[in-house]
C-alpha cells in the first residue's frame, strides 16, 4: 500500500532530477519560471487525468479522449466565433464533452461492446466530426476571457500560476471527496473490483457505467476548452495521442487497468510526471519521437509493475 502511495512522488523526483542533470542547467529547470510553464502544460492532461481515474477505477479505459478534445475545442470556437457569451460557449463545449461520454457509456452498456472497441469508435467518430464542424480547418476567435485561461502569465499577477491550473486543482479535490467519502465513490471502486459482485448486492452497474463516462466526458470537454484558450483557435487536428499521456498518468500514478484502484493524487502527480518528461526533452532538443519512444515504455513498464503487484497481493 505504501509503495502505491509513495511510488508516484518518487517517480516525479526521480525524473526531475533526471532531466535537472540532462539539461545542463538545473538553475533554469527547476526555476519558478519554468514551473509555471510546467503547471500550464499539465493542465490538460490532468483534467483528462481526472475523468480517465473514475473510468479506470471501474475498470474500463477510453481511447477517444484525444478526439473528443478536438471536438469541444471547434465547438466551443465556433460558438465563440458566432457571438455566444464565452461562458454559454464554455458551458456547450463541456456539455458535448459530456454527451460524447454518454454515447461511449450507451455503446458500452446497452450495445455490451466492450470499453476498449467502443472508445475506439469514438475516436474515429468524434474526429471526424470535429473536422466535418470546423469545414477541415482551423477556427479563429475573437478575444475574450476564455482565451485566457491557459495563459502561461496571467494579466492578474496575484493568480501566479494560468487560472487554469487553479480551476484544475479545484476540481481535483472535489473528485477525489467525491470518491473517497461518497456512496457513489465507494460504488465505483465496487464495480471496478469485481463487477458481477457490486450487481449481486444492489448496485445498478449499468447506470452507475453511463454516469461515470458522462462524467469523465465533462472533463475532457472542459480539458478541449483548455486547448482551445492555449492556441487561441479551435484545431481538429489536436491532441492525437493525448490519450496515452492521460492513461499514463492515471496508471503511473497508481491506478489499475484490471480496475478496483487508483487515486485522483496519484494521477495528478502522474501527470506532473509527464509533463516535466516532456520539458525536459524539449529544453535538451530531443526530437517528439524519442518522447513517444519514453511515454510508451513508461506505459509497459508502469502496466508490468502494477502485475507483479498484484501477483505479489494474491500470492
Amino acid at each position: 500500500m505504501w509503495l502505491r502511495t509513495l511510488g508516484p512522488f518518487a517517480g516525479l523526483g526521480l525524473v526531475v532530477l533526471i532531466f535537472a542533470l540532462l539539461t545542463g542547467s538545473p538553475g533554469k529547470y527547476l526555476s519558478i519560471s519554468n514551473l509555471r510553464i510546467v503547471l500550464s502544460q499539465t493542465m490538460i492532461v490532468a483534467l483528462g487525468a481526472i475523468g480517465m481515474t473514475l473510468i479506470i477505477i471501474s475498470g474500463g479505459i477510453d481511447l477517444s479522449v484525444g478526439s473528443n478534445i478536438a471536438l469541444t475545442s471547434v465547438v466551443t470556437a465556433l460558438a465563440l466565433r458566432h457571438s455566444w457569451p464565452p461562458s454559454v460557449a464554455l458551458l456547450g463545449g463541456i456539455i458535448v464533452g459530456g454527451l460524447v461520454g454518454l454515447v461511449n457509456g450507451l455503446a458500452i452498456t446497452s450495445l455490451r461492446v466492450v470499453p476498449f472497441i467502443a472508445t475506439l469508435g469514438m475516436l474515429g467518430i468524434a474526429r471526424g466530426a470535429a473536422k466535418w464542424a470546423a469545414g477541415e480547418q482551423t477556427v479563429n476567435v475573437p478575444p475574450t476571457w476564455v482565451n485566457e485561461l491557459a495563459v502561461t502569465f496571467p494579466k492578474q499577477r496575484w493568480l501566479i500560476v494560468a487560472p487554469g491550473v487553479w480551476i484544475a486543482l479545484l476540481l481535483a479535490i472535489f473528485v477525489a471527496v467525491l470518491l473517497q467519502n461518497t456512496i457513489f465513490g465507494r460504488h465505483v471502486f465496487a464495480l471496478g473490483s469485481n463487477e458481477a459482485a457490486a450487481r449481486a448486492c444492489g448496485i445498478y452497474t449499468a447506470r452507475l457505467k453511463l454516469w461515470i463516462y458522462s462524467l469523465a466526458g465533462l472533463f475532457f470537454g472542459l480539458a478541449g476548452v483548455m486547448q482551445l484558450s492555449r492556441l487561441r483557435q479551435g484545431d481538429p487536428t489536436v491532441a492525437v495521442g493525448v490519450e496515452l499521456d492521460v492513461i499514463a498518468a492515471v496508471v503511473i500514478g497508481g491506478g489499475s487497468l484490471t480496475g478496483g484502484e487508483g487515486s485522483i493524487l496519484g494521477s495528478m502527480v502522474g501527470a506532473l510526471i509527464m509533463a516535466f518528461l516532456r520539458n525536459g526533452c524539449q529544453q535538451i532538443g530531443w526530437p517528439n519521437y524519442i518522447q513517444e519512444i519514453i511515454i510508451g515504455g513508461i506505459i509497459v513498464l508502469a502496466v508490468a509493475v502494477d502485475r507483479l503487484r498484484a501477483l505479489h497481493a494474491s500470492s
